[in-house]
């Protein structure tokens, strides 16, 4: 069965719709954060580096992509 994610929204006591959709089974439930996250000055200039980067066409495909996290991780 391939996973596939699910948002829900509990009120506390009953059983939401999208739960009692799923097959019987294990699941993981976990509550999120509507907020997105704080990123720092760097993570956004980072982030904007690299967009800027695509818009002007300067891709990899994912493997060299992989290659270059791994290298970068040590692995």
């Amino acid at each position: 069965m391939p996973r596939t994610a699910r948002v829900v929204t509990w009120n506390g006591k009953d059983v939401p719709t999208e739960l009692r959709e799923l097959p019987a089974g294990r699941y993981v439930v976990e509550a999120i954060d509507d907020a997105a996250p704080v990123l720092s000055p760097e993570e956004e200039a980072g982030i904007e580096t690299a967009l800027e980067s695509y818009r002007q066409g300067r891709v990899v495909d994912a493997r060299h992509a992989r290659h270059i996290i791994d290298t970068a991780l040590g692995r």
